[in-house]
């Protein structure tokens, strides 16, 4: 009888704790970057002194609390205020006058992880006079991150990087109008989170959040195999009027999807892509 193997015992070990996770909790990682998923999956095992997924597994089975600390090590938490400031200034110029037409545009950010993201948004639409009427959705499986999002207080010594970004990014006023400070923390000012429904939602097993004109999912897929990567861009598809919005991150693209005949390319560096009207 053939003994196995160390790496094909841990192999066995990895896919039977995805198995066990999904099951028992219905947060189904398999088609997440087996890459990204082994980095975040050991850091949690060493970081609690075991020596296997074996023993990670019989962990999060028994111990609800390891799990939603197993869930925080797996979620994408990589964000920043006005990340990427060119990409705003392109949202900015040639996307906003669009959603300025219609009478209650509709924004759903997949994936807002703590929400710098959003209140990003949500700063650039007030400026554009369009707060008021748009509703956002922010969504991310992450149950801790969305009660960090929902709260919008931030760590004092990342305003800097955030002021230098907005300003990149065509702010018009100063950054300081949008926050205070309290106890050391910088806390988003209320009106912001006026127009925002933060909610728990996961691209991988949940249908269509809600009919958006603009949907921003930035630097998620790129975690997902190519197989999960289709799934959710036909799950955005779905999402989306026609006419609407769909913005990705840098390294994301929609050329080897299915979809990819339905839109076409405003900004090929930013990432933005606009379904096509019915006929175009």
């Amino acid at each position: 009888m053939k003994t196995p193997s160390k790496d094909e015992i841990d192999s066995i070990e990895f896919d039977l704790l995805l198995e066990a996770i999904n099951r028992s909790y219905g947060f189904d990682f398999k088609n997440y970057s087996k890459a990204h998923i082994l980095r975040r999956l050991t850091y949690f095992q060493n970081w609690n002194g075991l020596q296997s997924f074996s023993q990670v597994q019989d962990l999060i089975l028994h111990n609800k609390s390891k799990m939603k600390e197993l869930l925080g090590e797996l979620s994408i938490k990589v964000t920043e205020m006005f990340r990427d400031p060119a990409f705003y200034l392109v949202l900015r110029k040639r996307v906003i006058p669009l959603l300025k037409t219609y009478p209650f545009p509709k924004i759903w950010i997949a994936g807002c992880s703590t929400g710098e993201e959003v209140y990003s948004m949500a700063i650039l639409l007030k400026e554009e006079g369009l707060l008021k009427r748009t509703q956002i959705f922010a969504t991310d499986f992450n149950e801790k991150a969305i009660e960090i999002a929902k709260k919008g207080i931030y760590a004092i010594d990342k305003i800097k990087l955030y002021t230098v970004n907005y300003q990149k990014a065509g702010g018009k006023n100063s950054f300081t109008d949008y926050y205070h400070v309290r106890d050391n923390r910088v806390e988003i000012n209320p009106e912001l989170r006026q127009n925002v429904q933060f909610a728990l939602h996961n691209l991988v097993n949940d249908n269509k959040f809600e009919t958006a004109h603009l949907i921003s999912c930035r630097n998620v897929l790129i975690y997902f195999n190519k197989e999960l990567q289709n799934r959710v861009i036909d799950l955005f598809s779905d999402s989306l009027i026609n006419g609407g919005y769909l913005v990705l991150g840098m390294k994301e693209s929609l050329l080897f999807s299915s979809k990819a005949g339905m839109y076409k390319t405003i900004d090929a560096d930013r990432k933005i892509f606009q379904k096509r009207l019915t006929g175009e």
